[in-house]
């Protein structure tokens, strides 16, 4: 087997005897490479952004990702391009000479971030000139500290199309480098899930580890350590999305390739990308890993339990289908057994044709929800069949509401209904006091969200 490596502005970088927890940040930084900085270690800020070459179809992407959180040794044979790759003081890349021109950087430290992320969508494909052409939101993971995103925004907007012969844009024809197999001390890589299983049963203590967005916050500010880690990112078998009867999606998929891959298929999930974190989180988190974490505030589950949901639990012994309903079993708990790991989501179809997903937060983006509350309802002839309503926020787990669910179904679709099926839901779960809202707000905003719903439908 070869010794791990990661090509780094087109020069291979050896990994050997890098511990399993330095992320790809420190790593970078300890090349020299210091653009790409550390400003809150848990992917909110995105100064340490960086690209990275990703499959895309038979092509390769430039994907911005958090250096911050990715094990170095997850990018193993991958292909990593800094700021300082883009181009030099010499020879700037037109992102860099934009932001330049444009009064777009001011102190600098979170310059890089930026000039990576927005390389990226200079770099994607069918993109326009102008305000309609670069999406803004592909920088919604940078914070500016100095407050100059107007300057920030109009460098995006003068960006044209890259230029015939751009080294960058022609790299994306080729495709992405091939995944390699990697066995360092504490860490690994398997090649196919049946590999990755047994690793796990050797291993039941092991931690698995995708886009590390939830790890990776533990290992930088709480000192988290692993006795033993297993990359599944790249599993083929944990890649796949199928449609028909059930939608399948596998749990290794990014939330960002999730949403390219079904489109507007299921309309819940498309309400819930652009308010799920930033897209450099969106680009390394995965489906399978965020109802891992068992997290109480995640925007993800609350959708996928209103979508009635089940998740296919794979280990050495076979499979086994849960209901998400049932999988998560208390605060950051799930019935995950040792050596066993998501394989898949399944959605039933049909899917329900009234569908709302709501989020509370103190900012409009990139933030993390004081309340979810995502509703599935089909109607026929006035009447509400059947009702899904997944919350987050409110209680150790996410939760279903049943009670409210109880009222609507069976019940018409009115006004009235509306009415009484809110005051049940402001008295669901067991809302508390703490710094991002009052348990009295929560109450609020439950007993709020299908009001809302019925003024806006």
């Amino acid at each position: 087997m070869p010794e791990p490596h990661i090509t780094v502005n087109g020069r291979p970088r050896p990994l050997v005897g890098m511990p399993v927890h330095t992320n790809a940040l420190d790593f970078l930084r300890g090349l020299g490479l210091t653009g790409a900085k550390e400003g809150c270690a848990e992917g909110e800020c995105g100064a340490c952004a960086v690209l990275v070459a990703r499959p895309d179809g038979a092509r390769s992407r430039w994907t911005p990702v958090n250096a911050c959180l990715v094990p170095a040794l997850a990018l193993d044979g991958q292909e990593v391009l800094t700021a300082e790759g883009l181009g030099d003081p010499d020879h700037l890349h037109p992102v860099q000479a934009e932001l330049a021109v444009r009064g777009g950087s001011q102190c600098g430290y979170c310059t890089p971030g930026f000039a990576c992320s927005m390389a990226a969508e200079y770099y994607r494909p069918g993109r326009e000139r102008g305000p309609d052409g670069f999406d803004l939101h592909a920088i919604g993971g940078n914070l500016c500290r100095c407050t100059g995103y107007r300057p920030i925004r109009d460098a995006a907007w003068a960006l044209g199309p890259p230029p015939s012969g751009d080294p960058l844009a022609e790299r994306q024809v080729s495709p992405a480098p091939a995944v390699v197999p990697t066995r360092v001390d504490g860490f690994a890589r398997p090649t196919d899930l049946a590999e990755a299983l047994s690793l796990l049963a050797e291993h039941p203590d092991a931690t698995v580890v995708a886009g590390a967005t939830d790890w990776g916050v533990e290992a930088n500010l709480r000192g988290s350590r692993a006795a033993y880690v297993v990359a599944v990112d790249r599993l083929p078998e944990l890649r796949e999305v199928t449609t028909g009867n059930t939608i399948e999606i596998g749990a290794a998929l990014t939330l960002s390739e999730v949403e390219t891959a079904l489109g507007d298929t299921v309309p819940l999930l498309a309400q819930v990308w652009p308010q799920f974190a930033s897209r450099l989180i969106r680009n390394g988190a995965t489906i399978g890993g965020n109802l891992a974490t068992a997290s109480p505030i995640g925007d993800l589950a609350p959708a996928l339990l209103a979508l009635d949901a089940t998740l296919v639990l794979a280990s050495a012994d076979g499979d086994r289908e849960v209901p998400l309903a049932g999988f998560f079993a208390g605060y950051r708990e799930t019935v995950l057994r040792p050596g066993e790991l998501i394989r898949a989501v399944r959605l039933p179809a049909p899917l329900a044709a009234h569908t709302t997903f709501r989020k509370i937060a103190k900012r409009r983006s990139d933030d993390i929800s004081s309340v979810a509350i995502a509703a599935a309802l089909d109607v026929v002839d006035g009447s509400v069949v059947r009702a899904r309503i997944g919350l987050g926020g409110i209680a150790a787990t996410p939760v279903r509401a049943y009670a409210t669910e109880a009222v609507l179904e069976g019940a018409p679709w009115t006004s009235e209904t509306v009415e009484a099926a809110s005051a049940v839901l402001a008295q669901e779960g067991t809302p508390i006091d703490d710094q991002r809202a009052s348990a009295a707000y929560r109450s609020a905003m439950l007993g709020n969200a299908l009001r809302a719903w019925w003024a806006e439908r």
